[in-house]
């Protein structure tokens, strides 16, 4: 059997953290068995479904390289095989159209609330004659659920899972208004596009009890289910806003990295011995239903910061220098020279040792985009004073007469200067940083004067030592 997977979100908001990694587990079995990963937006909720929470989902998705086989499947387009669908399980029986008044529905879910027990349908309507039927009333079409016996499914995560028939009332497979519901689209639509295994979070687990009898109803093959336990916060709490439940492009504009983001992801709630950094090669190799647990992940935004900084440290320089520029150019105000440009190049080696987002990493290369005068920190501009901006005047001549400009060069000529001062290293090296980055942290400095070269260097110094306090 080749194996079909699909990813089925509602276009009612942005692609959240959740969905994603649904979406990811669903791509990852997919490939893992060489077989397809199809996309199908459920937007049979006019009302709610929007064009651009349709964008953003693709966005989403691409962004985290969760790339789908063929189109994308508009649900409403196939609103036609559902009506089709409940017409013949009305014709052969296994539908009904029910008549009850909006009266009658509330008088059932007030008796149901006085006798502390789930709303059902009472099946009024299952046996009657449609010739009784009141005027003025345009009937829904309910699925004529079997009343006796259980139903079981076999699901790849939860293991066997059984529910008493009886627990299960006839649901609505038609609105009045002729359009389909939930359960029945995705039945019909699951079928249609050869779906054999639906991967999906544990809350669905009632609805596939209805839709496997609808299934049967419909002589159907019914896909393998496997039902991944939802994430919760790392308080154990049902994840919400604060603990990171946010749209996948939120963690694009904070600074993760989508390969870090996808490697968090698959991890929660699988896992492969005691890996915890893989490749995306890796993942496809290892991974398969039998390693998700039954417990709840639990997400923690620290452990995602930490690998999004081991992924940044592994990525390469110029991809790193293309993501930070464009927020470099917003932060400055203004385009960035090809110098420029250069220079954040030959500075991400340094910095993205220390960086965990690419926020944090444009904001530490801030200095190499900034022109002169450099903006001092209040830190830096305390150490630049007037005794410090002597010394470092009679730095820049030893460094006017460099013949090559080099870390190990510039290093030397720094030590030796310090040594003749009759001062330690550090407050020679301290107030050539605030000078030459107008703050009191950097990468080494000496590394900071290679990348930013000589005239640079030079003139940076220059701005700080003509200066009046």
């Amino acid at each position: 059997m080749s194996v079909v997977t699909r990813f089925a979100p509602s276009p009612t908001g942005f692609l959240h953290i959740g969905g994603a990694r649904t979406a990811l587990f669903n791509w990852l079995f997919a490939r893992h068995h060489g077989g397809k990963f199809l996309l199908r937006i459920e937007d049979t909720d006019r009302a709610r479904s929007t064009e651009e929470a349709v964008a953003a989902i693709l966005n989403g998705l691409r962004w985290l390289e969760l790339d789908w086989d063929g189109d994308e499947v508009s649900q409403f387009s196939c609103i036609d095989q559902h009506v089709k669908a409940a017409n013949r399980l009305l014709e052969e029986g296994g539908a009904y159209r029910c008549y009850c008044s909006q009266e009658e529905l509330a008088e059932m879910r007030e008796a149901a609330k006085k006798e502390k027990r789930p709303l059902r349908y009472d099946g009024r309507w299952r046996d009657r004659d449609p010739t009784e039927a009141p005027a003025g009333i345009s009937p829904v079409i309910r699925f004529k659920a079997p009343q006796t016996g259980e139903t079981v499914i076999n699901d790849l995560v939860q293991g066997e899972v059984t529910v008493a028939n009886t627990q299960l009332d006839d649901m609505i497979l038609l609105r009045a208004d002729g359009t389909p519901t939930y359960m029945l689209a995705v039945v019909v639509d699951d079928h249609d596009m050869g779906v054999t295994h639906v991967i999906r979070g544990d809350d669905h687990l009632t609805n596939a009890f209805r839709q496997t009898q609808l299934y049967k109803a419909m002589g159907w093959d019914i896909p393998e289910f496997a039902h991944i336990p939802l994430i919760h916060g790392a308080d154990g709490a049902k994840l919400s806003k604060r603990h990171g439940a946010l749209g996948v492009e939120a963690y694009r504009e904070m600074g993760f990295l989508p390969e870090a983001l996808c490697n968090y992801l698959v991890r929660l709630g699988w896992s492969h011995g005691d890996d915890e950094i893989f490749s995306r090669e890796q993942a496809v190799e290892w991974f398969d239903l039998d390693g998700v647990g039954k417990a709840a992940a639990r997400f923690d935004m620290d452990k995602l910061t930490n690998l999004n900084g081991n992924y940044i440290r592994k990525a390469e320089d110029g991809r790193l220098s293309g993501l930070i520029i464009p927020i470099l150019e917003e932060k400055t105000g203004t385009a960035l020279d090809e110098a420029t440009r250069g220079r954040i190049l030959r500075g991400i080696p340094g910095l993205k040792e220390r960086a965990k987002t690419i926020l944090e990493l444009a904001e530490n290369a801030a200095f190499y985009a900034f022109t002169r005068p450099l903006p001092l920190s209040e830190k830096a501009a305390k150490i630049l004073d007037t005794k410090t901006r002597e010394r470092l005047k009679r730095l820049h001549r030893l460094f006017e007469q460099l013949s090559a400009w080099s870390t190990a060069n510039l290093e030397e000529t720094v030590r030796k200067f310090a040594e003749e001062e009759g001062l330690k290293l550090g407050m020679v090296a301290q107030p050539l940083r605030a000078a030459l980055s107008g703050s009191t942290t950097s990468p080494g400095i000496f590394e900071v004067m290679e990348v930013l070269g000589r005239e640079e260097t030079l003139g940076r110094i220059n701005d700080v030592t003509e200066t009046t306090e």
